[in-house]
């Protein structure tokens, strides 16, 4: 279980830390973990490393537990006003987007993904926090939950696309697109079930560790130079990650991780 739990807050860290050189390379907001900036807004650039440096102190914070409880909890609260005030407005006038529909669940996730850090940080170690803390893993929880659920619903929707992003070598294409969306919705509904939560959050964790490897891996050393490739890898990491910690959560005795 503590290697679970390790190596959940370790993929969430390194994809912070990667979102934030993203930041540095780019200056400007080309992950979808921060809303992008309105135009009307000055000096993205400076912004764009300011959110760059957000994101590696935090994942920093993570693998040497320091400060990473304060620090994740703020970068949730931070990538959930930026899609409130940023990203909602676009989302709501463009409903039959389905790129919309996606980085909207994406900037979420991660929020959630912060919440369910920070919460497994203040479960699991010997300090005094607040009382509210155990909600944090159940609000990213349904922040997780809810993408996996719209990310199962795309998959039906768009099957023939799907299923043209799986590797050529691996046979039966939309079978395995259904499959997956499939165990994406029962994976969800599980993890809110206490007798099905360690199975479903850890099956979902190694699924989509297979993603990882299998899909996302090749297609980002493929092409090094788009942006997006990189940050769906990483994206996929994360939400791996908090599957792991979801499916840890109260399996963990108290004490310094």
């Amino acid at each position: 279980m503590k290697a679970f739990y390790l190596a959940g807050q370790n993929f969430i860290a390194l994809a912070m830390i990667a979102f934030g050189i993203q930041h540095f390379i780019y200056l400007d907001f080309m992950t979808r973990i921060f809303a992008p900036l309105p135009e009307w807004i000055p000096a993205h650039q400076a912004f764009s490393i300011i959110a760059g440096i957000f994101l590696c102190l935090t994942g920093a914070a993570i693998i040497f537990k320091k400060k990473a409880y304060l620090l994740s909890l703020s970068l949730a609260c931070t990538i959930l006003l930026m899609f409130i005030f940023f990203q909602l407005p676009n989302f709501i006038t463009h409903l039959n987007n389905p790129m919309i529909w996606t980085n909207a669940g994406k900037a979420l996730v991660l929020s959630g993904v912060n919440l369910i850090v920070a919460g497994s940080i203040a479960n699991y170690t010997s300090e005094n926090y607040p009382k509210y803390v155990p909600n944090l893993i159940s609000l990213g929880k349904v922040f997780l939950a809810g993408f996996f659920v719209l990310a199962a619903i795309l998959h039906f929707l768009y099957a023939d696309f799907v299923a043209m992003l799986i590797p050529a070598w691996i046979p039966w294409h939309l079978f395995w697109t259904y499959f997956a969306a499939v165990a994406l919705i029962a994976g969800a509904a599980g993890m809110f079930i206490p007798k099905t939560k360690f199975y479903s959050a850890a099956l979902l964790a190694l699924m989509i560790f297979l993603w990882v490897i299998l899909l996302h891996a090749p297609r980002a050393l493929a092409n090094l130079q788009d942006a997006n490739e990189t940050t769906a890898f990483f994206e996929a990491l994360a939400m791996c990650g908090a599957a792991l910690l979801i499916a840890v959560q109260n399996h963990l005795p108290l004490g310094r991780y």
